[in-house]
């Protein structure tokens, strides 16, 4: 973004975390016009499927048009925020579109907790109004928004050797994801509900054993897919009982994610295992966990007012961690969820870390224009 203000020959200046500032004057006529900020985030949520081979820090994302779509290869494409940037940009080398003096601010990391925004100096903008174009609706103006806070769950297991024979590599995969603020409301599947379920499943079934488990990524993404690694003594019964869930599974979530499978395949024994009593725990306490629509907005019809993503889920070498992403545009709802959230974990005696959190802003539809 410095060197588009620099080639353009633009007035621009960078903050001490990286917010870039670019101003341009008024066309002619609109002087006397009151200066307009227009602020996009410049950073993605970057996600890759698993069978993808990506390195974000070196590799641009791959495009490709698919009808009226603009769409990526692999991975997440990066549209939010790239429509805004991409808007404001556009208004900076314009030479044919009357505008008032105006200040672009580019913020960073407003993917992970807002820093750019947050730590933004006062007296840094001239402007008195201020468009923020994180959005894809253009026909749309935006009275409210929700907060967020990060809660996570962590704490240590008991490991066990284990005592069954055979191993297996369960997948939830091919699951259509999306953003855990603007896709909420979409009935999608979490892949960590959707595993916990199955993992639920067998465990009451067959008394399985559980070697590792992993899903997710980004706090602020749905999860696509998970992996967990088991141990029984029935593998037959087990694949079996496997393959009718997925076929319950794709036809519970047909329109949602029609690409959904849900498969296993054989691998070595895993020797160190949580032990039962604690996997009974964790399954139940994932069971309980707020997903999803937390509540509707009574204000505003179809607008969640309240929400909570489980996000990643790591089980590994005695230490288990749950991360979540707590969305509100009501503060005291937000917190809330979050006690929600920790009043299940509490049954396993986690520990709950909570933080990166930004205030919601409660729509009021009768405020004056």
């Amino acid at each position: 973004m410095q060197d588009f203000a620099g080639r353009l020959g633009l007035d621009h200046e960078t903050d001490a975390v990286g917010n870039v500032i670019i101003r341009k004057a008024a066309t002619a006529g609109m002087e006397d016009r009151q200066t307009i900020v227009l602020q996009s985030h410049l950073d993605m949520v970057h996600q890759k499927n698993a069978d993808t081979t990506f390195d974000f820090d070196t590799q641009g994302i791959e495009m490709f048009v698919d009808g009226d779509w603009v769409k990526a290869k692999g991975t997440t494409l990066g549209a939010d925020n790239g429509i805004g940037v991409a808007t404001i940009m556009a208004l900076l080398e314009s030479t044919d579109i009357a505008h008032p003096a105006l200040e672009a601010l580019f913020t960073i990391d407003e993917e992970t907790g807002m820093t750019g925004a947050l730590a933004l100096q006062g007296g840094v903008l001239k402007g008195s109004i201020m468009l923020n174009l994180d959005t894809e609706d253009d026909t749309e103006l935006t009275i409210g928004c929700a907060g967020g806070l990060d809660v996570t769950a962590h704490g240590h297991y008991t490991t066990e050797s284990s005592i069954m024979q055979h191993g297996l590599k369960v997948m939830v995969k091919g699951l259509t994801g999306g953003h855990s603020g603007m896709d909420i409301h979409k009935g999608q599947g979490n892949a960590n509900k959707i595993m916990n379920r199955l993992l639920y499943q067998l465990h009451q079934h067959f008394k399985i054993e559980l070697g590792e488990l992993s899903g997710g990524g980004l706090r602020n993404a749905i999860p696509r897919e998970s992996t967990a690694l088991v141990n029984t003594n029935h593998p037959d019964e087990v694949q079996t009982f496997i393959a009718a869930f997925n076929q319950t599974l794709q036809s519970e979530y047909l329109l949602t994610d029609p690409k959904l499978m849900i498969s296993c395949e054989a691998q070595p024994v895993c020797t160190h295992v949580m032990s039962d009593t604690d996997l009974h725990h964790l399954i139940c306490v994932l069971y309980a966990c707020p997903n999803g629509i937390y509540r509707m907005s009574p204000a505003i019809e179809g607008l969640v007012q309240s929400s909570n993503n489980i996000a990643r889920v790591q089980v590994a070498n005695g230490q288990y961690t749950v991360q979540c992403l707590t969305r509100s545009s009501v503060n005291s709802e937000k917190e809330d969820v979050k006690d929600a959230i920790s009043a299940a974990f509490a049954l396993m005696g986690a520990e709950m870390i909570f933080g990166g959190a930004y205030p919601g802003w409660t729509p009021n539809p009768h405020a004056p224009s």
